[in-house]
This record gives structure tokens, sequence and C-alpha cells, in this order.
């Protein structure tokens, strides 16, 4: 992403930059949100509710009141199996998951707990679901909340809502949520049932549930263990402190792999990682700045990895290119497994989001398969897994998911470790690292350059922005092709894309609002050279400035 780089970017956090986790608790547990602020009220993105109790938009009122919400909306849909419930390492995650405990004790619902001490990645909780949902219907299912922020900084807090599909919950059910979250808010947590955190942990709904083991144990499922552990390749991952640090050596273990796990630190503050561009600790591992432990070892393994910190997104380290771009990794997936998988089902397709490298339209073509091109939202993806209809699913930010090597679904959530630990099968069975592999699908289908520039934009601009059509759009070429398709919709299902994209024969932009800041995002993509790359860039500004201007 082009932006203005911090000057410790990619250095070791200082010590005075480290968050003062007792502040943050005690903020948790004292401050009051103002219902009626915007900044303080739920808001449900594209993947749950999340905030800061510094900033009183993450704080106990906050997840009771949606816990709460999330209870009613059970009933309303009569939902009466048990509730999966996971966190992650973010400091917040812990006394989150004792205030939802506490509502659901209350309230009834049994509730699955991983054992004390144990962090439960999306995927394991996603996982979970299905697993228990196969041959129920009806009332009998059951559902989970993940406790996360995804990638997000230390201070960070993250609460979200997968239903019994397994995957993140559709805007309806958010929406809705939400709504009567914000209504208990308003009327100071009247009607809001709660036990103190003793009597609700003690309760005789709660359960406890070993994520750990199933995951571990279901993986061979997904991942052709025999011909990694044959290979003998080094494998390395970095678990970058997040909710999978127990994980990984279970499945080193379970699976004899050769598997270096750099490092099994936990800590609220995140002390050990380096800071993002901006000068922020952030584990995003799709970011060279986050994952400079890493990659500074990149000799030492024939592939390595890494994952966010609830582990539902993945980066992929290589000693012939570094760290890769997650569009490049993705697209070696599709091609890899659509390649290797003859379980899979004749017509299963490829999702993608609209932002997420046009490559993969090409591959898709190439192997013959259908694409799902969707909106942003991994949420678009999760029936398709479900049913089989695809074979994977992907967006633009490091995250995917896939079928199990037979055909079933294996998550309908994001899923780090699975994608992760592809990248190791994937150099075990070609001989090639997936960066090698990028470069041949490059030399076939073209080599993209991709980037992503952020501009200046007011909440009015950001709400005409999401709902411009190709109508506004009055420019017939861009950086000297001509215009080939404007749309505002996705091609595989109609839905709104939240913005508009521009395509040429050899190029794309897309442009969006932010969902957090007061910015707009323009994504573009060339087939040609980064000097056909920035003119994409320079003249998609203008053009979205101009449809704004005119609106």
């Amino acid at each position: 992403m082009s932006s203005r780089l911090h000057p410790l970017a990619g250095q070791p956090a200082p010590p005075d930059s480290l968050l003062d986790l007792d502040a943050l608790q005690e903020a948790y547990f004292s401050r009051q949100p103002d219902p009626s602020s915007p900044e303080q009220q739920v808001s449900f993105g594209t993947s749950g509710h999340r905030g800061s109790a510094l900033d009183g938009s993450f704080n106990e009122w906050h997840v009771l009141a949606i816990t709460q919400a999330i209870v009613d909306h059970r009933k309303q849909q009569g939902i009466a199996g048990p509730l999966f419930l996971g966190a992650d390492t973010h400091a917040l995650s812990a006394p989150a998951v004792t205030s939802a405990l506490e509502v659901l004790a209350a309230n009834g619902v049994d509730v699955m707990l991983a054992p004390a001490g144990q962090f439960t990645p999306t995927p394991a909780v996603s996982l979970a679901i299905l697993e228990y949902n196969q041959g129920r219907t009806g009332s009998a299912r059951a559902d989970g909340i993940v406790v996360t922020p995804s990638h997000n900084p230390p201070r960070d807090g993250g609460f979200k809502y997968n239903p019994p599909h397994g995957g993140p919950a559709d805007s309806d059910i958010t929406s809705g949520i939400q709504k009567h979250a914000n209504a208990y808010l308003a009327q100071l947590l009247q009607g809001v049932r709660r036990l103190d955190a003793d009597s609700a942990l003690a309760a005789g709904t709660t359960h406890e549930h070993d994520y750990l083991a199933q995951y571990v144990e279901l993986l061979q499922h997904v991942i052709d263990f025999d011909a990694v552990r044959a290979s003998g390749i080094r494998l390395g991952v970095d678990p970058l402190g997040g909710a999978g640090v127990a994980y990984w050596p279970a499945i080193a273990e379970r699976y004899k792999l050769p598997l270096t796990v750099v490092s099994d630190v936990v800590d609220g503050r995140f002390p050990f990682m380096s800071l993002d561009w901006d000068g922020k600790i952030r584990m995003d591992p799709s970011s060279p700045y986050a994952m400079r432990r890493l990659t500074t070892l990149r000799d030492k393994f024939d592939v390595a990895f890494a994952c966010d910190t609830d582990h539902d997104r993945h980066g992929i380290v290589t000693p012939s290119g570094g760290l890769m771009q997650p569009n490049n990794y993705l697209s070696v997936a599709v091609d890899y497994l659509f390649r290797n998988r003859p379980g899979w089902g004749a017509g299963a397709g490829v999702g993608k989001t609209v932002v997420t490298t046009a490559l993969i339209d090409r591959i898709a073509r190439g192997l013959g398969r259908p694409l799902f091109d969707a909106p942003v939202g991994f949420k678009w993806f999760s029936p398709g897994l479900l049913d089989g209809s695809l074979g994977l699913g992907c967006e633009e930010s490091a995250g995917a998911s896939f079928l199990k090597r037979d055909g079933r679904v294996w998550t309908t959530d994001k899923d780090g470790i699975a994608a992760a630990l592809l990248s190791a099968e994937i150099t075990a069975r070609t001989g090639k690292d997936p960066s090698q592999y990028f470069d041949s699908l490059a030399a076939t289908h073209g080599r993209p350059y991709a980037d992503r520039v952020d501009g200046a934009a007011t909440r009015e601009q950001k709400a005409r922005l999401s709902k411009l059509t190709a109508a506004d759009v009055q420019a017939t070429s861009l950086a000297g092709e001509a215009v080939e398709a404007v749309i505002s919709t996705a091609p595989a299902n109609g839905a709104a894309i939240g913005g508009i994209k521009v395509s040429t024969a050899n190029g794309w932009f897309a442009a969006r609002p932010s969902g957090t800041e007061d910015i707009y995002k323009v994504y573009a993509e060339s087939f040609r050279d980064e000097a056909h790359l920035l003119q994409l860039l320079q003249e998609a500004q203008d053009i979205v400035n101009k449809a704004l201007a005119a609106t």
C-alpha cells in the first residue's frame, strides 16, 4: 500500500510504545460508553464489532449488550443447540469472554469453552460448529462467537458472531444484532440478563470443548501430510503471539513434521512485533514490516509462514522470494488445488472478491472452473464452501479457506493454518516453493502489478462513493486503454460492492470507502508494468474525485 512510512517501520517496538495492560483492563470495566455517540455505539463491519476500551468503543457494556442481542437472535431463529465460544490472545479478549459467558449462562445457553489457558483460532470455532451440526437440523443446531479484533493493534478488542453455517454472519443478521445491542446500551442494559463470573463458569450449561485436539486430528483430511513428511523439507512458523501458538507444535507432533516454531511467547502487549508501516504494532502476516522477524530467517527454511492473532489470515515466506504478496500466493493456491484435488466436484468453482487479483480470473478460465466474483467480505463464500459448489474462497487481505481433499466442507470461515500448511504441500509435491510456482503462473497468464492508495473523504463523500453506479463514471478510457466494464454490483450475485470497479483489457481499479476511517481506498492492478500501474492509480483518483463532485 502506498503510504508514508513511519521512520521506525520494521524496527522493534520501543518500550515506551507498549500498551499499559492494567490501564486497558481498568478502562474495559470502568468506562461506560455514551450511547448517543456514533463512535461508542456497537457497529458491525465486515467481520464483527471492533474498538478499544481506551476510546469507549469496546467495553464491558458493549459485550454484555451484544451477547444479549445474540441470545435474542438465537431465540428468534429457533437455535437451541450449544454455542461455541472462542477467543484470541488480545488483552481484551479474556475479559470479554467472561462478560459474554455471564450473559449466556444467565440465559440458559449451553456454551462450549476451550480448556483453561487454551486460545481458540477462528477456523477451530468454524470447524467445531460444522462438525456438531452434521446430521442436525432446526433447533438442534449450534452456532458460535469468536472474540477477536483480528490483526488489529494490541489496544483493540473484537466480537463476531458465526451462525449455524459456521461462517461470518451476513449483514441481515449483524444489522439486527447491532440494532438490538445499541437499544440495550441506550436503556442502560435494562433487559440484559447476567450472572456473576464464578456462577457462570460453574453453571451446568458451561462445558469444556477441546478445540485444539479436534482441529489437529481432522486436519489430515485437508493437507497431504504424507507428501510433506516424505519430502523432508524444512518448515518454519511464527504464530505472532496469536491463538494458534499451541496448535503448531501439536500439528508437528501429530504428523511428524520438521516444523520449527520461531516463538511461542504470548504477551498482550505484543512486544516481540516489529512496527508496521505506520508505526503501530499490528499482527498482520501480509505486511513486510510486521513480518520482519520471520523474513530475516527465510534462508533457514524451504518455506515458512505466519498467521494473524486469530489465525484466519496467512503470510508465506520463501527463500527465493521472501514474503509473498497475498494476491500472488492466493493465485498459486487456486492453481495448485484445482489441479491436485481429484476428489473435488467437477463443477466446484473459485470464489474471490472483486478487489482480489484478476490473475485468478485468468487461472479459473484456464482451468475451466466457474468464477464466483463477490463483494468484499468472506461471508459471501460460506454457503458455497458449505455445499461444495466452491472449492476455495479467498480475499485480497490474505484470507482463504478450501474444501477437504474429498470435496466435503472444511471450514466456512477463513483458515490461516490450512492455507499456511498448503504452502508446505505445494513445495513438497512440486519441488518449487510458492514464489517459484507463482513465476511460472505469471509466465503463462501475465504478471500482475498491484497497489492500493488512500484518499481523504468526509462521511458524506464516503456515503456517495458507496452508492456510485456505472452512470456516474463518464470516462471512456483508462491509462491509455478503452474502458470495457464499469460495475457497482458483483458479477457473482448482483450484490452491491460498496463502490465502483472500472476494467480495461490489461488493468482495473476499484474504489470503495473505508468502514473505519474517513478515507476511501483505490485498488489497482496492471498486467503491463509498474508505470502503467501508477497511471491507473492516478487516473482512478481523478475519476473518483470527479464522480464524487458530480453527485
